[in-house]
């Protein structure tokens, strides 16, 4: 089955976008914790973070077109502080309810049932409930003028993680926090690890790490 660029273009809005979006295969499940400057709290699901490098360690997020409200975007542009708190097994159902269109003045928390977490004076709130979570200050802010996205990149100022998910040569192992992945905007999946390779060289055979 071949679908070329006419026949993308020809397709109904909403199948498209289910379409092209499960296209780019698994995705991280994270839930942005953020505040306006007068502490009323937003949570919202996202699946576009993605790493960007690890000195300094930075982390960038897609945020859809400004065209309407959007809570999130605004609070970190306030702020510039927002948590990245991975969804896991135990919380997916409260997790994807974020992504309804909540009044600014209701707190996704309260709403879906989550609680916020507020750790060492740091200015957005995280998920009490998620295993790993991130403390994020915004460090780039790009409008991608080709869909008109914005696209935000923080630095990683706290990490929040079970010792037991920490390996000792610095692997998180994030299937021991049952985090899961994310395919299309709504199907849901565990993770089961095939394995773990050592560095790749072109003199030297590959081998398993445990």
């Amino acid at each position: 089955m071949l679908i070329n660029h006419e026949d993308i273009e020809s397709m109904p809005h909403l199948y498209r976008v289910a379409f092209i979006n499960s296209l780019s295969g698994f995705k991280s499940a994270n839930l942005v914790g953020t505040a306006d400057k007068k502490g009323l709290t937003n949570l919202s699901i996202v699946s576009s973070c993605t790493h960007i490098g690890a000195h300094p360690p930075l982390v960038a997020m897609i945020i859809r077109p400004h065209s309407v409200e959007r809570h999130t975007l605004e609070n970190i542009l306030a702020t510039s502080f927002y948590t990245l708190n991975q969804v896991h097994a135990g919380i997916y159902r409260p997790s994807h309810q974020t992504s309804a269109r909540y009044p600014k003045e209701v707190s996704e928390f309260a709403a879906v049932g989550l609680t916020e977490a507020w750790r060492q004076d740091f200015a957005a709130p995280y998920v009490k409930e998620s295993k790993i979570s991130l403390g994020m200050a915004l460090r780039e802010h790009h409008h991608l003028s080709i869909n008109g996205t914005e696209l935000l990149i923080g630095e990683i100022m706290q990490v929040q993680l079970p010792s037991e998910c920490l390996s000792q040569d610095g692997f998180v192992d994030i299937e021991k926090a049952e985090t899961v992945a994310l395919s299309g905007l709504d199907s849901y999946h565990r993770s089961q690890r095939l394995a773990r390779l050592s560095y790749a060289k072109p003199d030297a055979p590959l081998s398993e790490i445990e």
